[in-house]
């Protein structure tokens, strides 16, 4: 399945869990209820995804983890703030970059329409 397939998947189960749950909860709820949600239709979903990070040819496995990866392809990070910045985007880049994939989403539940939390981010993908 390609990267835009799985996004669309996670776009699809995004909408269906936010309009069960609404906003304000907590991003760890997001991320457990969209991953049952995800993996009820056949994706793979891994939580909490560690990537190392590689420095002047050194490995430190003190990384961060990934929110969501998703078919081992494509990088969802969930949030739960009142506004998603810049930084978040940028964020979500580099993450993209370390793990070497072309495709993020990053999410905002904590909005009254949940499209407006939603934010694709490329790294590489047409």
């Amino acid at each position: 399945m390609h990267e835009n397939e799985i996004a669309q998947q996670v776009i699809d189960a995004t909408f269906k869990v936010h309009t069960r749950l609404g906003p304000g909860l907590l991003e760890s709820v997001y991320e457990v209820v969209l991953a049952y949600e995800l993996r009820n239709r056949g994706l793979v979903v891994d939580r909490q995804v560690p990537v190392p990070i590689q420095y002047e040819g050194l490995k430190f496995d003190e990384g961060y983890r990934m929110d969501l990866l998703v078919n081992e392809s494509v990088i969802v990070e969930l949030k739960s703030v009142e506004a998603v910045t810049g930084v978040h985007k940028k964020q979500c880049l580099t993450y993209l970059k370390l793990a070497d994939k072309r495709l993020g989403l990053l999410i905002n539940f904590n909005t009254e329409l949940i499209k407006e939390g939603m934010h694709r981010v490329v790294n590489g993908l047409q």
